[in-house]
């Protein structure tokens, strides 16, 4: 998988996962999917995202483009 999916599918991991704490366990969980979506915003305006840098260290390859 590539860096870009599994950073998809994390951030969408979390999201679900918040949302289903908070409405289960405490509202409170609601400010982690708010967080996750924060950080989204952000790296798309900056282009870095923490989780690339720590799946980069973890040896998770990026897409390569098709030529």
């Amino acid at each position: 998988m590539t860096l870009e999916r599994l950073l998809r599918l994390i951030a969408g991991f979390f999201v679900m996962l918040s949302v289903a704490l908070g409405y289960w366990m405490h509202p409170g969980w609601f400010l982690f999917t708010a967080f996750v979506g924060l950080n989204l915003f952000q790296s798309s305006f900056t282009n870095w995202c923490p989780m690339i840098t720590f799946l980069k260290k973890l040896g998770v390859r990026p897409c390569v483009p098709a030529k």
